[in-house]
Parts: C-alpha cells; sequence; structure tokens
C-alpha cells in the first residue's frame, strides 16, 4: 500500500518491463518547466495577487467539468453556489457548497476530473485521506488555511507550479488592462494573451452588433465596411501582440472555410450586417472569416487554433439563468477534410502558417485530421481536448495520429483550463501518459530507448514552445 491518494505508477502498464521503461522517461521528463499556450484563467489573478477566497469558489463553482456530473445526478446549480449574472447578490455559503461537493465526490470515480483534484489535494494541499461526506470539514479547514498564506497567492503558486509561459484567453475587444499591469510589475512571471475573436466574427451571437460597434470605437475603422472590418482585425491583433500574444484562436461550431473574391465578401458582408442574411450565409461568413485569419496569420506571424465541434450552451434554460460554460457544450460530429480544403487551397502550403486544429469528433483523428497533418505543411493537430483530454483519450490521440502524422505533426500538450491550480496536474498526467505510449513502442522494438527520451521530451515541452513561438 502507498500513503497518499496518487499511486507513483499511476498510468503506467501493468508488464514490469515496459512500466520500468515508462518510468525512466518520465523520470527524464517530470521536472520539465510548463509551458501552458492554451487556456481560460484569469489574468486579473495575476494582476492584483490578491489570495484566493475560500475552496468552493476556487475548486468547484467555477469548473464546468465538476459541475456538470453534479447537475447530471440531480444537483441544482444553485446549490453549488454558481451565481446567475442578472440577479442580486445572494449570500455564499462556501462550506455548504463543499460539504453537498464532498458528499458526492464518489460519482467522479474513474474521471479524470477525480485525477486532477486528487493530485491537486496531495501535492498543493499535503491532504492524505480521500475526500468524502466524513472527510469534507478537515479538507475544507486544510485548504482555507493554505489559501491565506503568501505562498498560495496566484503569483507564487505560479511559480511553485514552475510555469514558464501562461497563455490565457481574451475577445477582440478585451482592453487587456490586467495584461498591462502583470507587465508593469516588478515580477517576472510570463503570461500572455491569445486572441479570441468569436462574438465578432460570428453573426449568431448575441453579442455581435454591440460588439462590431465596440470594435470601430476602439480601432476608429469603418467597421460597416469590408475593408474596414478587416483592417479593425489588423489593429487589434496587433494590439494583441503588444500584449504578448503569439496566437489567435477561433471556436465556431465547424471548422468550415471558404476562400471567396473580393466582391463576393463584400456582398456577403452587407448582406449579414443588413440583418437579411440567412443561416447559410451566416455559415459562409465565418467559413471566410477563418480564411481571412489564416492570411493575416501569415502577415504577422500569429499562430492560429481552431477550436470546432461543440454545439455551445445546448441547454437554453441553464444558458438563460446561468450564462455559458456550464457543463452544456456537447460534442457533435465535424467534418474537415471539405471544411478546410478552401483555406488549405490557399495557404496550406506557406510554411509561414501555423495553423493548430482540434477536435471533439475522435473518429476524425485517424480518418481525417492525421492525413491533412501528414500531407500539409501548416498544419499541426492540436492534443486531445475537452472531453478526452483524459488518460484513455490522450492515449487513443496518440494511438490514432502517430502512425500517420508521426510525433512532429502534433503540438505537444495544453492545459485548455480556467482551473489554474489543475494545470500540474494535467500536464503530469499528460507526461505520463506519453511515456507509456512511447515505452510500449520501446519495449515492442519500434523505437529505440534513447529516441524515446528525446521524443519524450519534446512532447512534454518543446513542441508546444516551438509550435507557440514562444523562443
Amino acid at each position: 500500500m502507498t500513503r497518499g491518494l496518487n499511486h507513483p505508477d499511476r498510468f503506467f502498464p501493468p508488464d514490469k518491463t515496459v512500466r520500468n521503461v515508462a518510468r525512466a522517461l518520465y523520470d527524464g521528463v517530470k521536472d520539465l518547466p510548463i509551458v501552458s499556450p492554451h487556456g481560460h484563467t484569469d489574468p486579473q489573478w495575476f494582476a492584483a495577487n490578491d489570495r484566493f477566497s475560500d475552496p468552493a469558489t476556487l475548486l468547484v463553482v467555477p469548473d464546468h467539468y465538476v459541475l456538470r456530473m453534479l447537475v447530471s445526478q440531480g444537483i441544482t446549480l444553485e446549490e453549488m453556489g454558481v451565481p446567475m449574472p442578472e440577479s442580486a447578490s445572494v449570500a455564499f455559503d462556501g462550506e455548504a457548497v463543499w460539504q453537498c461537493f464532498a458528499d458526492n465526490y464518489h460519482l467522479f470515480a474513474g474521471t479524470p476530473t477525480r485525477l486532477w483534484l486528487d493530485h491537486t489535494f496531495e501535492t498543493l494541499f499535503d491532504l492524505q485521506e480521500p475526500l468524502g461526506p466524513d472527510t469534507a470539514s478537515a479538507y475544507y479547514r486544510q485548504i482555507s488555511d493554505c489559501l491565506g498564506h503568501e505562498d498560495y497567492r496566484p503569483r507564487a503558486l505560479y511559480d511553485r507550479f514552475n510555469i514558464e509561459v501562461l497563455a490565457t484567453t481574451e475577445s477582440a475587444i478585451d482592453d487587456l488592462i490586467h495584461h498591462g499591469e502583470i507587465a508593469d510589475s516588478d515580477w517576472s512571471g510570463r503570461v500572455v494573451t491569445t486572441y479570441r475573436p468569436d462574438t465578432v466574427a460570428d453573426p449568431d451571437h448575441a453579442d455581435f452588433r454591440r460588439d462590431l460597434e465596440t470594435l470601430g470605437q476602439i480601432t476608429g475603422c469603418d467597421v460597416e465596411r469590408w475593408e474596414g472590418y478587416l483592417e479593425a482585425h489588423r489593429a487589434r491583433r496587433a494590439f494583441f501582440r503588444s500584449h504578448g500574444a503569439t496566437a489567435t484562436d477561433h471556436g465556431f461550431a465547424s471548422a468550415r472555410t471558404a476562400d471567396l473574391s473580393r466582391n463576393e465578401c463584400e456582398a456577403l458582408f452587407d448582406s449579414v450586417l443588413s440583418g437579411k442574411a440567412d443561416a447559410g450565409e451566416h455559415e459562409l461568413f465565418r467559413a471566410q472569416f477563418l480564411t481571412e485569419m489564416a492570411k493575416m496569420s501569415i502577415e504577422d506571424g500569429m499562430v492560429m487554433q481552431i477550436h470546432p465541434g461543440s454545439m455551445r450552451n445546448h441547454n437554453k434554460a441553464v444558458h438563460a439563468r446561468f450564462g455559458r460554460d456550464k457543463g452544456f457544450d456537447i460534442p457533435r460530429r465535424t467534418d474537415y477534410v471539405e471544411a478546410l480544403r478552401p483555406l488549405l487551397n490557399a495557404v496550406g502550403m506557406d510554411q509561414r502558417l501555423t495553423l493548430i486544429v482540434f477536435t471533439l469528433d475522435e473518429t476524425a483523428y485517424g480518418r481525417e485530421l492525421a492525413p491533412l497533418a501528414g500531407a500539409y505543411p501548416v498544419l499541426k493537430l492540436g492534443p486531445a481536448w475537452w472531453f478526452f483530454d483524459s488518460p484513455d483519450g490522450m492515449k487513443r490521440f496518440r494511438e490514432m495520429t502517430t502512425e500517420t502524422a508521426g510525433f512532429y505533426n502534433t503540438v505537444g500538450f495544453n492545459d485548455d483550463t480556467r482551473a489554474f491550480p489543475s494545470i500540474p496536474a494535467r500536464h503530469d498526467m499528460a507526461r505520463r501518459i506519453d511515456c507509456a505510449f512511447l515505452a510500449e513502442r520501446v519495449c515492442d522494438h519500434r523505437l529505440r530507448e534513447d529516441e524515446a527520451h528525446e521524443i519524450a521530451r519534446d512532447l512534454a515541452y518543446a513542441l508546444a514552445k516551438k509550435a507557440y513561438r514562444f523562443g
């Protein structure tokens, strides 16, 4: 029996010979710095460097993985202390929320959420006994006590986690004030922004017209004209680059792209702004926008990310009451071969562009994405993402892509999280899974052990740093 919540050989193969190789590979990468090139942590945390308030607010309320599991078992978002954006403030009982969470912690058995949390509980808060109804109070007191210490403030945790660079994600009209405050401080941590223009690029977004007007105001560009609209994006991309951004990110429902003529673009844009465009034209506008972003990336060197395949806010009532990101984003089938063809035919051979594509449709990895990445020099595969950011999901990703795309048409790992304390847990899991995968290939003589060590280091650190141009 081992003391604590986490077995030292977790995720390693049960076969002793393979496990020993996996251990050796892992020992070579476990202490490498963390490169976190895409995520959703709040830059205000690092700008203000205030203490985190309480365990429930830190670990339960903002985590949609936690919320969706509890809601699926009949526990309400109100019981979890999730605020309603437009409602008057109500008293928040962190201990009651935590007790409810602990009472139902058994629901997370077998899930990556459980594995991330157990890693965080033990390594960050020195908790050794499993969380449950009887240990809830002790957990709450221990975590609360830790959060009161200086070395649990955001900047101290950043340093403790051995993070080399961390990217947040902001909308096109964000003033990036917190990034400016970080840059003006005497802290040496590197927190950069990422350009996410969805609200001013998706005509179906509820804030499209309002945010488009704001885009025009802050750039001084005529966003009622196609060329002025593009110029506004160029201006904002430059502004984001001045705050450290190296990448853009785009989260439309599909990966569809288009390559229209200038006249066709102008006519389509006018139709969208007039309110006369139908659903098909809205989809075509988003498709053309992705190609325009790719062309701009060739101009300014920003890496481009596409995150398609999620039906956002599937539950209309939850969205109306509580807002976005409450656990009701659901994966859907996604096409890439035809969808990306216009963009790739336009710029797919231009090596000044790096296009990182993610998917929530696992069947697309072996059938479409790996063959595409194995041919087009601009295209790289993002890691197993969201619902598949899990031990088995990561392993399936390697199994379905390596034979066609290899390791070096992928970009290592990113944690894509709002849950700041879980970043080390997520990277540790990815490093262990990759080392286990490599160990199996060493033991069946598909890889030499010396090259497996080199690949393990690249997957854990070097590929993300190179792909996102953090050098």
